[in-house]
């Protein structure tokens, strides 16, 4: 029998972290201003969790949540639909902006 101990680690009690207005009010403001908005949550580690949003019109933003908890309340609340991934519908819905090609023209790969 293997010398170790028979004790299962378990998480202890969480807070329950609540979606600040400022997030929920931004969120809101985004999808009022594009004629409706979808949102695709990323997990980004310590940091928490980057809510990506797409709106109607093709413009997307993006705001920053202390965990994939929280953004998914915020989304909630605001009454944007969260989707699961990446969808191939949403990305084509994507339209970026001039400032954001000419960033990307800007930079040069490294080998």
């Amino acid at each position: 029998m293997a010398d170790g101990s028979d004790t299962n680690m378990t998480a202890g009690p969480t807070a329950t972290a609540q979606a600040s207005s400022g997030l929920v009010a931004g969120i809101r403001a985004f999808a009022a201003g594009h004629g409706g908005a979808k949102a695709v949550i990323e997990y980004v580690g310590k940091r928490g969790a980057r809510i990506v949003l797409v709106g109607g019109d093709g413009e997307w933003a993006d705001q920053f949540a202390d965990a994939t908890d929280v953004a998914r309340q915020a989304c909630a609340k605001a009454g944007v639909e969260v989707e699961n991934e990446w969808e191939r519908e949403l990305m084509d819905q994507m339209r970026p902006s001039n400032d954001l090609w000419r960033s990307m023209g800007r930079r040069s790969l490294a080998r």
